[in-house]
């Protein structure tokens, strides 16, 4: 496919923008006017459209209602300080959504139809992204396997789409989570890294089992021995114990967050110690005998870093110290959101300005 410059647009007669309350967004609920689409069959990609946002008319007989040949990405705009428009990271984006497609034997979409699409779709539905600082336009590219056949086979038709809409912040207050050693989300050989639907339905169950007990999400720990803590429900997570920013290594059952390199980087830029490394439940828990642990916190997308106020450990409840602004946590998030915004400066080179 040649660079495009620019994509057809076919736009809605009725904007349903007077429904969304900005005020009081909820996570998921509102999806902005348009949509990006774009077809694979017979080999090749067909030129992208943007169409008025409407429902997908699929056979049941679609290979990604059967098998699992589907993949995402959760990214954002921002409304930067001075009113203009930024897409975070896009880039880093593309690159772990190939790995995905790869992973999942599924047609990767060219760099140019993804990138073209978001600053397209963005620019025409730029009114729907918030002013509230905090709030932000979630942005969900993402493929499925179309092929009519109901015989287990990799598909060789995909639809690639692309829809948006506004959206708050998520966990803003400290969050209990459990450790989880007896169902795990991901393993070694596996497709944990890979943003792909299984992951996601088969950590359901254990979740609910959690929260029935009184927790809002679980410590994924390895796959293999249980002894190795991987994720915090969809999220990386990060410990600061001994004043050092620790996190385990990205791997193959680990997803390689966006918000986690960033927090890297920033924390970098602060002069705060990191170590990426294997965090052992034996460690935490010594850590918190020992009361060198002083925060622990998911990071995503979604919710940028969701404090951890409690962790149970095989029945026991372990508190973290209350939070203040001071704590490395929001001192990261700050910076990060102060970047996005344009109020500090984008040394990284991570937005990408509409």
């Amino acid at each position: 496919m040649e660079t495009l410059t620019s994509i057809p647009v076919k736009k809605t007669l009725h904007s349903r923008i007077q429904e969304v309350d900005f005020d009081q967004l909820e996570f998921g609920k509102y999806v902005s006017d348009h949509m990006l689409v774009c077809d694979y069959a017979n080999g090749q990609w067909t030129e992208p459209q943007i169409v008025p946002f409407a429902n997908l008319s699929l056979s049941p007989t679609a290979l990604a209602l059967h098998y699992g040949q589907t993949v995402f990405e959760g990214m954002k705009a921002f409304r930067m300080a001075d009113g203009r428009i930024n897409i975070f990271r896009i880039d880093r984006h593309y690159d772990r959504l190939v790995r995905s497609l790869e992973r999942m034997c599924m047609a990767v979409i060219p760099r140019e139809v993804f990138v073209e699409g978001l600053l397209q779709l963005v620019e025409l539905d730029k009114q729907w992204v918030p002013r509230k600082p905090g709030d932000a336009l979630y942005l969900r590219p993402f493929m499925i396997a179309t092929e009519e056949r109901f015989g287990v086979k990799i598909s060789d038709q995909y639809r690639f789409i692309i829809f948006t809409g506004p959206v708050p912040s998520l966990y803003t207050s400290p969050i209990k989570v459990k450790v989880e050693t007896n169902y795990i989300r991901a393993a070694r050989g596996g497709t944990g890294f890979a943003k792909c639907g299984g992951n996601y339905g088969g950590a359901y169950y254990p979740t609910l089992q959690a929260r029935n007990a009184g927790y809002d999400q679980v410590l994924w720990t390895d796959g293999r021995e249980n002894k190795y803590i991987e994720e915090s429900g969809m999220m990386n997570v990060m410990f600061v114990i001994g004043n050092k920013l620790v996190t385990p290594p990205i791997s193959d059952s680990i997803l390689d967050g966006v918000t986690r390199d960033s927090l890297l980087a920033i924390a970098g830029d602060l002069g705060i110690a990191t170590e990426e490394r294997p965090v052992s439940v034996a460690e935490l828990e010594e850590a918190f005998r020992q009361g060198s642990i002083t925060e622990a916190f998911g990071a995503g997308t979604a919710a940028v870093v969701a404090p951890i106020k409690t962790i149970n450990i095989q029945g026991t409840d372990h508190h973290l110290p209350e939070y203040s602004q001071e704590n490395i946590l929001y001192r990261l998030k700050e910076r990060l959101e102060n970047i996005r915004s344009g109020i500090e400066p984008d040394i990284h080179a991570w937005n990408f300005i509409v």
